[in-house]
C-alpha cells in the first residue's frame, strides 16, 4: 500500500514536471519575437547595421569615419558618388585625437613648418598623413610656399605648374590643418625669387635685369600690378589668415635697370630706400586688402642698411622681419647686432628662421641630422638672450624645408628622406633640448631610434613616407657603390674595355668571367627601381618622381644596361675578327 502511494505520487510529481517543461517551452517561444525585436532595435540604435546608401553614417561616435582621416587613400581609389545615389549630408564626425597640446617657447609665440613646394610639392593625401604627426611633434603652423603650385586664375593661369593644386585641394589643405591646429601662414615672394614668373615671355619686361628671371623691377609700372593680382588670388583662398610671408629675400641685380638707375639719380636715393620703397606698397596693398593681417619678410636686404633708414620708410609699422640663418654654429654677436639694429629701427616684433633640411648643399640627397641639431640648438641660445631687447616680441619661430635653392636648381632632400631631422628639431624646440625624453618621443612617433651621428633612423620606421626613405637611403649608400663594384672588375678592364665594346670585339670566354657579376646586380636593382617608382608615386607627381630618377638613379643603372647591352650583342659575335677596314683610326 506504502508503495502503491509512492509509485503514485511520483507519477503526479512527473506530471507537474512535465507541465512546468510545457510552460516554460511556451513562454520560451512568445518571448523570441520579444528578444530579438529589441535586440535588433539596439542594433540599429547603437548604428551597426548597414543600411543600404547609410552607412557610413552609422556609427556617429567614429568608425569608419573618423579612421578616412588617418589613411591614405589608394591612388586607384574611385571616390566619385555613384549613380541614382541619393546625396546624403553626413555629420561631421567626431575626431578622436591623439596630438598633445604644443609646449610654447614663449607665450604667443608659433613653431611653424615651412613647406617649399617650389619642388617636388607631394599629393595632398601625403598631408593626411604628416600633419598629424607634426602637430604631435609640437608644431603649431605651416608656412606654404605655394610658388608654381597655386591654382592662380585669369592672365596668371600661365604660371601654374602642369601638376598644381586645385581649389578644392587648397581647400582640403586648410581643412587638415585646422584638423590638427596647424595655423597656415601663405608665401609669396614679390620681389627676388620670381623666377616662376619672370621665366615667362610675357613677362620679361618686368625683370630688373634683362637677362636673368631673378628679380622684379620695382619701378615697372606693371610689376605692382602684377604682385597686388597674386596677392589678391591668395587671399582670396586664405581669407581667415592671420599672417602673410611676402618673401622678398636676395633681390639679385636690384638696381642695375635703367629704371632704378634713374630713379635713385633723380631721388638721389640708395639702392636699400628702393628696396624699402616696394616693400612698404606691397604691404601697405595687404594691409588695405585684409585689415589686421601682419605681413612677414626675409630681412637679409635690411641688414647693410642704417635702422634710422629703415624707420624713416614706415616699414616697421607694416611688417615683421624673419631672421634666416641655417648654419650650424651662428654668430651670436651678429645675430645680436641684428637684432638691435631692428629694435632701432623700431620693429616691434620678429620671427626668426631654421632648417631641417634643404641647407646643407645645392644637390644634398640625405640629410645631415646633426647639422641641424645644432642650427636649432644655436637658435634656443638666441631665445635665451631676448630679454635684452625688451620692446621686440617673438612670434615664433619658422623651420625651413627648401626643396630647391630656387625655382631652377636640382632638388634637395624629398620631405620624407627629412622627417626624422624634423622630428628631433621640433622636439628639441619643445623641450629646449634634445634630451631623452625628447628622444623617446621622436622614437615613439616614428617607429624607429634616430642615430644622429649615422644620420639615420634605425628600425622599423612607421613614419609617412617611411618607405621611401628606407629605399632612397639604400641607394644613397649602395647603388654607386654596386655599379662600380661591377665597372672595376679586372676581366671587365681587361677585356672589355671602350675599344672592345665599340668594335664589337671580345673574347666570349672572357666575359664569362664577369656576366655574373653584372646579371646579379641587374637582378637586384631593376625590380628594385620598379618598387621604388610606385612607393613615390603614392606621395608624388609623375614629374617629381622622373626628375629624382634622372638626377640620382639613371646615370648609374645606364652603365649597368649599356654594358648588359654590349654583352649580350658581342657574344653573339662568337669572338668573330673584327673588320679592319670598317675601323677609322685617328692617327
Amino acid at each position: 500500500m506504502a508503495f502503491r502511494n509512492i509509485m503514485e505520487c511520483k507519477k503526479i510529481l512527473r506530471l507537474v514536471v512535465a507541465c512546468l517543461v510545457v510552460l516554460a517551452a511556451v513562454k520560451l517561444y512568445f518571448r523570441q519575437d520579444t528578444v530579438i525585436g529589441d535586440f535588433t532595435s539596439n542594433i540599429l540604435s547603437r548604428g551597426y547595421v548597414k543600411v543600404p546608401g547609410q552607412f557610413w553614417l552609422a556609427n556617429l561616435k567614429g568608425g569608419p569615419t573618423s579612421s578616412k582621416l588617418h589613411v591614405k587613400p589608394s591612388p586607384q581609389t574611385n571616390t566619385e558618388k555613384p549613380k541614382n545615389q541619393p546625396n546624403i549630408i553626413q555629420p561631421k564626425p567626431k575626431v578622436i585625437s591623439t596630438v598633445k597640446a604644443p609646449v610654447r617657447l614663449h607665450k604667443g609665440s608659433l613653431r611653424v613648418v615651412h613647406l617649399d613646394l617650389k619642388g617636388a610639392a607631394p599629393k595632398i593625401s601625403y598631408f593626411q598623413e604628416l600633419f598629424p604627426l607634426i602637430s604631435s611633434l609640437g608644431a603649431n603652423g605651416i608656412l606654404v610656399e605655394y610658388e608654381d603650385m597655386f591654382p592662380y586664375e585669369g592672365e596668371l593661369e600661365i604660371l601654374r605648374s602642369p601638376y598644381s593644386y586645385s581649389a578644392d585641394d587648397i581647400e582640403e589643405f586648410k581643412r587638415l590643418a585646422s584638423l590638427y591646429s596647424l595655423e597656415v601662414i601663405p608665401l609669396v615672394q614679390v620681389f627676388g625669387h620670381l623666377e616662376f614668373v619672370l621665366k615667362h615671355g610675357q613677362f620679361f619686361d618686368l625683370r630688373e635685369v634683362s637677362d636673368f628671371p631673378n628679380s622684379l623691377n620695382p619701378l615697372n609700372p606693371g610689376s605692382l600690378k602684377l604682385i597686388e593680382e597674386m596677392l589678391t588670388q591668395v587671399l582670396k583662398k586664405h581669407p581667415e589668415t592671420h599672417w602673410f610671408h611676402i618673401g622678398a629675400d636676395e633681390v639679385y641685380g636690384l638696381g642695375e635697370s635703367e629704371d632704378s638707375k634713374n630713379w635713385m639719380k633723380q631721388n638721389k636715393k640708395s639702392v636699400g630706400e628702393l628696396f624699402l620703397s616696394h616693400v612698404v606698397k606691397v604691404c601697405q596693398f595687404l594691409t588695405e586688402q585684409s585689415p589686421g593681417i601682419k605681413p612677414i619678410f626675409w630681412e637679409d636686404m635690411l641688414r647693410k642698411l642704417n635702422a634710422n633708414l629703415v624707420k624713416e620708410s614706415g616699414l616697421p609699422s607694416l611688417a615683421t622681419p624673419m631672421i634666416w640663418n641655417y648654419n650650424a654654429k651662428m654668430n651670436m654677436t651678429q645675430i645680436g647686432q641684428l637684432l638691435s639694429n631692428y629694435q632701432t629701427a623700431g620693429f616691434h616684433n620678429v620671427w626668426f628662421a631654421s632648417a631641417f633640411k634643404g641647407a646643407s648643399g645645392i644637390d644634398q640627397r640625405w640629410t645631415p641630422i646633426h647639422q641641424h641639431l645644432e642650427n636649432h640648438l644655436a637658435w634656443l641660445k638666441v631665445m635665451v638672450i631676448m630679454h635684452k631687447y625688451p620692446s621686440i616680441k617673438l612670434d615664433g619661430i619658422a623651420l625651413t624645408g627648401w626643396q630647391r635653392y630656387e625655382h631652377h636648381t636640382v632638388l634637395c632632400e624629398l620631405l620624407p628622406v627629412a622627417i626624422p631631422s624634423l622630428a628631433i628639431c621640433l622636439e628639441t624646440l619643445k623641450y629646449g633640448q634634445f634630451n631623452q625624453t625628447a628622444e623617446n618621443e621622436v622614437e615613439k612617433l616614428l617607429g624607429c631610434k634616430i642615430d644622429i651621428k649615422a644620420n639615420s633612423c634605425k628600425g622599423n620606421a612607421a613614419f609617412p613616407g617611411a618607405e621611401v626613405y628606407n629605399m632612397v637611403q639604400k641607394i644613397h649608400n649602395e647603388l654607386q657603390k654596386s655599379v662600380e663594384k661591377v665597372l672595376q672588375n679586372y676581366h671587365l678592364r681587361g677585356s672589355f674595355g671602350p675599344y672592345q665594346r665599340k668594335f664589337n670585339f671580345a673574347n666570349p670566354r672572357n666575359i664569362g668571367y664577369f656576366n655574373g657579376t653584372l646579371t646579379k646586380a641587374l637582378k637586384e636593382w631593376n625590380p628594385f627601381m620598379e618598387t621604388f617608382k610606385r612607393e613615390m608615386m603614392t606621395i608624388y607627381f609623375s614629374n617629381t618622381v622622373d626628375e629624382w630618377m634622372d638626377e640620382n638613379v639613371k646615370q648609374h643603372m645606364d652603365k649597368l644596361h649599356s654594358l648588359d647591352e654590349d654583352v649580350r650583342r658581342i657574344v653573339k659575335l662568337k669572338g668573330q675578327e673584327r673588320s679592319l677596314n670598317k675601323i677609322k683610326f685617328s692617327w
